[in-house]
């Protein structure tokens, strides 16, 4: 998102847009931001793992959901409905959400959630079981499936973004 340079220089600083945070050029990124935040995920994994006896891998916990119910369902409810609720709540109180943009059609958006799905299952387990809960436990299976989740992320960027132009 920056203009192209003028002849024999570049661009000034004031011919550039503004990005929105979250885009491509990753404006607002601070090293400090970035470690508070693995931080407290990382905590909050190793705490809902040591209290509750249980991985923190949101399809895992999804999916109890969609088995008859049980005793688990409680926990699993609460939970789904913090990752919900906590943006909502941070904004309430007075904290700025990023704009979200989506320049995919519905029937992209299905197929890419029918993938993810489909590749969850194959897996057994998502970015946030393998990737971060895996991994701090030192999982085999967690490395192999985060540096497959991984490279596989890097050439879908790569077609769909360097070679369809898309």
């Amino acid at each position: 998102m920056t203009t192209p340079a003028t002849p024999g220089g570049s661009a000034a600083a004031t011919d550039l847009p503004a990005a929105p945070i979250g885009s491509d050029d990753m404006d607002g990124f601070t090293p400090l931001g970035a470690t508070l935040g693995g931080i407290m995920i990382g905590a909050s994994a190793a705490l809902f793992l040591l209290l509750n006896g249980r991985i923190a891998g949101i399809s895992g916990i999804l999916g109890g959901l969609l088995a008859p119910p049980s005793r688990e369902s409680g926990w699993r409810v609460a939970f789904l409905a913090g990752l919900i609720l906590a943006p909502l709540a941070y904004a309430g109180l007075g904290g700025s959400l990023p704009p979200v943009t989506v320049d995919a059609s519905y029937p992209v958006l299905a197929l890419a959630g029918l993938l993810v799905g489909f590749g969850a299952r194959m897996g057994s387990g998502c970015t946030s079981g393998h990737g971060v809960c895996g991994i701090g436990r030192g999982s085999p299976r967690s490395l192999v499936a985060t540096g497959t989740f991984m490279a596989v992320a890097i050439l879908t960027v790569l077609v769909a973004r360097h070679l369809t132009g898309a």
